[in-house]
């Protein structure tokens, strides 16, 4: 009795563990629950990039104001080459989105992945993948639910810089957060 007892019970476990797993395997994305970080003048949470000014988002022809996200949130946060850990300094910008969200529980938040130009179509798409996935985790464990953040990726596919350099790369490494 007890061995068809223990037998149910790991068919159960895997039930669920099969039922709730997910097709993006993220390798054990190094997201931690930590409190709010403070950003130097000029961080990635100063919306201007302008040191000592904190600047609401330009909407152009939007109505309301909530489209734009929190104000002053950076709405693009930036990776290391291969990497999709993110840095402590975008920290205050994810948990300024997350603060929002957990306060407008109707708004929708599309996580954007993108990476730079090395490396293959496939591989690109995965790592692009990861970062934005990364992001929504980060996200969930800061408070937004499931059902208002998605995570899709570009890859190498829509890069905001075309140079064959570093900087351009840097650029193109990047998660930006986009409300529907």
């Amino acid at each position: 009795m007890k061995r068809i007892l223990s037998l149910i019970a790991i068919i159960a476990l895997t039930a669920t563990i099969v039922a709730c797993s997910s097709g993006v395997k993220l390798n054990d994305v190094p997201v931690e629950n930590r409190a709010p970080v403070a950003i130097a003048p000029g961080g990635t949470g100063n919306a201007s990039g302008v040191a000592g000014r904190d600047v609401a988002p330009v909407l152009i022809g939007a109505t309301d104001p909530s489209l734009a996200g929190p104000a002053g949130a950076a709405r693009v946060i930036y990776f290391d080459y291969d990497s999709f850990v993110i840095k402590p300094e975008a920290q205050g910008t994810v948990e300024a989105h997350a603060r929002f969200l957990s306060a407008n529980k109707a708004r929708k938040l599309v996580i954007e992945g993108s990476t730079d130009e090395r490396g293959g179509r496939e591989y690109n798409l995965a790592l692009g993948q990861k970062r934005a996935e990364a992001v929504r985790r980060a996200l969930g464990l800061l408070g937004a639910t499931d059902a208002q953040v998605e995570a899709v990726s570009f890859g190498e596919e829509k890069p905001v810089a075309t140079g064959i350099d570093e900087d351009s790369f840097a650029k193109n490494r990047r998660a930006e957060f986009n409300y529907r």
